[in-house]
């Protein structure tokens, strides 16, 4: 990075902090409310809703306010606006990859007023000190809440109608594939994926690579250019893998919509939407940990919990009361079974585990599994830049249209490392 644009980062960052004390001059919230912006639709939302009103069951002294506030990105660019302007919720969630850059701008609330039994508690490689290399000497800025790992999902009836076992190398998925392939006048795709930042860096590190190497911003180099190239040889040799769909979250649904509709063999996805793809489909529905090529490597995924520094003393406290409650095992265990997202609580886990909960529902096990393997993102506070500026723009094109793949990648190099 040039020093004129590190220069301009700090100012930027220092400009954020200066701004944000303007949120002393908003008008003063009621005695213990609490202010939480999320984003979440359908039973996500009904979910959340309903252990927001079970807190306030067994308790009195705090009052959350929830305020639908988009999708992830829709919310994010909220949260910024309420920094600039002084308008910002007592907690919300962001994506992880922007919880460096946050942090770094000093705009986040230390969490550490939790509880050190809670901090104890957490699942470590879904906590902010396992996700970031370099996160366990940072201050506890984010708490961990919808976590999720990409995970394969696939139709159980068409596997077993042609003998499918769910691939664990890349060479194996390309043949699954193809046999899950069927032509005529209701085309099946033998697998589909959002051309997304999520899935790629998953391939990525199932090619040997690393986003950051060394502390320098690297696309996976070789690895990199090999994650794109085997969509590109899905989608236009193998013709196996469907086309591009659709962009950022409108991927992830016209995935789950073939999906469901029988016109996918199998898909990958998030974690999140195990227990919406069971509930909806008329088929069974089989989960499997991504494959590998190299080794075997997923990114985990989600948001955290975080809290805008400088509010007034008893919000702040209050804040934390929720925080604290939420993390708590019940709520953890809870929140999984209904979801699809992973537990963060080890005892939260423990229980899905001792109820037999996982037995009952073995594709919930899946991601948890699959965490041995779930591989770090750098604490670096150009990664949600480089996710949405660099790389994410540029995947789309590079498969539908398939462009040179190292050349996609090299343009995506110069834009992260800057002028």
């Amino acid at each position: 990075m040039s020093a004129e644009r590190a220069t301009s980062r700090r100012a930027f960052a220092l400009g954020l902090v200066g701004l944000f004390a303007s949120a002393c001059q908003r008008p003063p919230r009621a005695r213990g409310e609490v202010a939480f912006w999320f984003s979440y639709g359908g039973n996500n939302r009904k979910v959340l809703l309903d252990l927001v009103e079970r807190f306030h069951r067994e308790q009195s002294a705090v009052r959350v306010v929830p305020t639908f506030q988009g999708d992830y990105f829709e919310g994010l660019v909220k949260l910024r606006t309420g920094l600039f302007v002084g308008a910002v919720p007592t907690i919300t969630h962001v994506v992880g990859e922007v919880v460096p850059y946050l942090a770094r701008a000093g705009v986040l609330e230390d969490l550490d007023g939790v509880g050190d039994d809670v901090i104890a508690d957490l699942e470590p490689a879904l906590s902010q000190r396992g996700t970031f290399d370099g996160g366990e000497r940072e201050p506890l800025v984010a708490l961990p809440f919808n976590r999720s790992t990409p995970i394969a999902f696939f139709n159980g009836a068409i596997f077993r109608e042609l003998g499918l076992a769910a691939p664990t190398t890349w060479l194996e998925l390309r043949e699954v594939a193809r046999r899950g392939r069927r032509d005529g006048a209701a085309t099946r795709w033998g697998f589909e994926c959002p051309i997304d930042w999520w899935f790629w860096t998953a391939l990525v590190g199932q090619a040997g690579g690393v986003l950051v190497r060394d502390g320098r911003i690297t696309l996976g180099g070789e690895a990199g250019v090999r994650a794109v190239e085997l969509w590109q040889s899905m989608v236009h040799d193998d013709r196996t893998m469907r086309p591009p769909p659709g962009r950022d979250f409108n991927a992830w649904e016209a995935a789950n919509g073939d999906f469901l509709a029988g016109r996918a063999a199998m898909i990958w996805t998030s974690t999140a939407f195990v227990k919406y793809l069971e509930d909806n489909a008329s088929f069974p529905v089989g989960a499997a940990p991504l494959p590998g090529d190299v080794a075997r490597a997923v990114p985990t995924g989600g948001t955290f919990f975080v809290m805008p520094r400088g509010l007034p003393d008893e919000e702040r406290r209050a804040g934390l009361v929720f925080l604290r409650w939420m993390m708590q095992p019940r709520q953890a265990s809870e929140w999984a079974r209904r979801t699809g997202y992973m537990p963060v609580s080890r005892a939260g886990r423990a229980d899905l585990e001792t109820s037999g909960f996982f037995d009952a529902h073995p594709n919930f096990r899946v991601a948890m599994d699959q965490l041995s393997v779930a591989a770090r993102w750098p604490w670096s506070e150009e990664l949600f830049r480089v996710q949405r500026e660099a790389v994410q723009p540029r995947l789309e094109a590079a498969v539908a249209q398939r462009r040179d793949a190292r050349v996609v990648l090299d343009e995506a190099l110069r834009v992260a490392e800057g002028p």
